[in-house]
């Protein structure tokens, strides 16, 4: 699977941007998706995943109720709206696809990974 992140940018701090990505397989439903960012310095952490057919997410307690985390299976795309963005949310953000299907949290449950979109919220 070959996934491609979209929609970074640079952005002031309060608005917001939606992230894309696209998968190149027709099997994307059979995976769960996640998002996940590092900003310089920082190990790569947990941002948002859902599982292969959408009902489930989970989301991590810095960007609950700001992000949300969708998927088109239609479009083999997985979306992450980010709102009430914040200069702490500066990072290059990866999606990822796990073969387990169910809602992942940890790098490792994740079998591939996608290149990377620049986030920047200035001040």
């Amino acid at each position: 699977v070959q996934l491609q992140a979209s929609g970074g940018g640079l952005v002031q701090a309060g608005g917001s941007l939606r992230l894309s990505c696209a998968a190149s397989r027709r099997a994307f439903s059979n995976y769960a998706m996640g998002w996940f960012r590092q900003a310089p310095g920082k190990e790569r952490e947990f941002v948002a995943t859902i599982s292969y057919s959408g009902a489930t997410t989970s989301y991590a307690s810095l960007v609950k109720g700001r992000f949300t985390i969708s998927r088109d299976n239609a479009k083999n795309t997985v979306y992450l709206q980010m709102n009430s963005l914040k200069p702490e949310d500066t990072a290059v953000y990866y999606c990822a696809a796990s073969a387990q299907r169910r809602i992942a949290t940890m790098t490792s449950e994740y079998d591939y990974w996608g290149q990377g979109t620049l986030v920047t919220v200035s001040s």
